[in-house]
């Protein structure tokens, strides 16, 4: 059967990639396009439904981006979103100006017309708005769904073409009503079913992996996280022993890491891994320097010059794979500035070839079976596959590692201090049973000597940071509000066990402003 798609066209809305996931939550496979796409293109796609997305512009203003107009004339069913909304009714012949007062936050959503869209959907709801412009007159055949006590049009509807819109944002978590709609959308109003599981992915995915790669070798470089593991899960399901996982370490990985995964792989899953030692390497790489930018750019070349070096020597291998989620094959940066504006609108999905940043020259064949899916789903693939809770689950960790969580020049030294604290810093939130209860949780060394006194001694040390936050996704998160019995188990710990630290701090900034790393 001919998998089933709704197509979320991105208009620079900060919450597409979520639209998307939200379809996804029902069941139902999405994808986000640029709002550029023309109606043949939809065509050859063939979608079942068609969201269009918010955007920060204003459909009056002189080059506002629009879609083919020829959107309207296709027969399929359509939901706008804000300014998807405020473009719908724009091109269809209605009015948007600028609202008297714009309307940002939690808003109580009366329902006018409770058939179609919001079926199901509790008579007053809590949506979240985010609009400073209102439509003001509807297109001919359209009608008034909801309200709120600021915006008279929150909800429209034009039910013999099938054809709605909302103000509000239904993708978002504070929307209480918002699944529940995109359900109507999706099920009743697009006649999808619910197809897009985990085990018709897995299935879909093996098949596809045997069918491009035959009997010829798999290369994968294995970082221990979730995306990787999960992707050597399903490599090894497909081809077996025709994989080999190379786990490189750099020297900035976590205490006793690379030793417990290399032995969980081999000894427990049986999946080959070769492991390289290159931590003297990334060390001389990037002494001295002390700018995040440079350890980041240094580590990253070095990584390609070490898995060139052993790729030859390990190989021949016909294929590479990544694991490249659909997050990154977007378009990295969801905006591009229209040169005649300067407003951001969207830009369109490009192919990313070597998303992981390898070269060309490495001259594999690249195999990336999770490309479509996002973070949260390849956790429920690693789940079907087998994976164990502790990778499934496992906070995520930067690429470049503690060298980011070092501030300033990395040392053999400060290395070896940071990790002792990490190391309590995840003893005692798991002795907590509290680990799953962060998004992540870890420590920072600071590059500066604090004075303490130890022992009737002055000492003259490290200071460490404690960072514990709470986030849906990573894109925001706040401070975690830690018991204060495991603060202080953490830092007496610490500041009694590490040698060369005397002082333990506790960062309580969210993001925004700050970021969850350090550096």
């Amino acid at each position: 059967m001919q998998r089933q798609l709704i197509v979320v066209l991105d208009f620079g809305s900060q919450y597409s990639e979520l639209i998307a996931r939200r379809i996804r939550e029902t069941q139902v496979y999405s994808e986000v396009i640029s709002y550029r796409t023309s109606v043949e293109q939809l065509q050859q796609l063939a979608p079942q439904g068609i969201i269009l997305s918010g955007g920060p512009n204003s459909v009056y203003e002189p080059h506002a981006p629009l879609c083919d107009p020829g959107l309207w004339q296709l027969g399929i069913p359509i939901l706008g979103v804000c300014y998807g909304m405020q473009l719908m009714v724009q091109q269809l012949g209605g009015t948007v100006e600028q609202a008297t007062a714009g309307e940002y936050g939690k808003a109580a959503l009366a329902i006018d017309d409770p058939t179609d869209l919001l079926t199901n959907v509790d008579q007053e709801t809590t949506m979240w708005m985010s609009h400073g412009d209102s439509v003001t007159a509807l297109p001919s055949g359209f009608k008034i769904l909801a309200h709120t006590a600021n915006t008279d049009i929150a909800a429209i509807a034009d039910h013999d073409r099938k054809l709605y819109g909302v103000q509000f944002h239904p993708e978002v978590v504070h929307s209480v009503g918002g699944i529940a709609l995109l359900r109507n959308f999706v099920y009743h109003i697009c006649d999808c079913e619910p197809t897009w599981t985990t085990e018709a992915f897995v299935e879909e995915a093996i098949r596809e992996v045997r069918a491009k790669v035959g009997d010829k070798r798999v290369l994968l470089a294995l970082s221990g996280g979730v995306d990787s593991s999960t992707l050597a899960f399903l490599l090894h399901r497909a081809i077996g022993d025709r994989l080999t996982c190379m786990f490189i370490d750099q020297g900035f990985m976590r205490k006793q890491e690379p030793e417990r995964l290399v032995k969980l792989f081999q000894e427990q899953f049986h999946i080959h891994v070769e492991y390289v030692d290159a931590s003297d390497r990334f060390l001389a790489q990037i002494a001295g320097v002390t700018d995040p930018e440079e350890k980041r750019k240094r580590i990253g070349h070095e990584f390609i010059q070490v898995f060139e070096t052993e790729s030859q020597r390990l190989g021949p291998f016909d294929y590479l794979a990544q694991g490249t989620l659909y997050p990154d094959v977007i378009e990295s940066a969801n905006t591009n500035v229209n040169p005649q504006t300067g407003e951001r609108v969207a830009v369109k999905i490009k192919s990313h070839h070597n998303v992981g940043g390898l070269p060309d020259n490495l001259r594999f064949k690249l195999v990336e079976p999770l490309r479509k899916l996002f973070k949260d789903e390849v956790r429920q693939v690693g789940r079907s596959l087998g994976l164990p809770e502790e990778i499934v689950r496992r906070h995520p960790f930067p690429g470049p590692g503690l060298a980011i969580r070092i501030l300033g020049e990395v040392t053999p030294e400060r290395l070896e201090i940071l990790r002792d604290a990490d190391f309590i810093v995840r003893q005692e939130i798991n002795r907590a049973d509290s680990y799953h209860d962060f998004w992540q949780a870890f420590a920072v060394l600071l590059p500066v000597r604090t004075v303490g006194v130890m022992g009737d001694q002055r000492t003259y040390a490290y200071p460490i940071v404690l960072r514990l936050v709470s986030s849906e996704d990573g894109m925001t998160a706040d401070w975690s509000r830690v018991p204060y019995e495991l603060l202080e188990t953490m830092s007496n710990r610490i500041v009694n066990e590490v040698r060369g630290v005397n002082r333990v701090v506790y960062d309580i900034t969210s993001k925004p402003p700050g970021t969850i790393e350090w550096e």
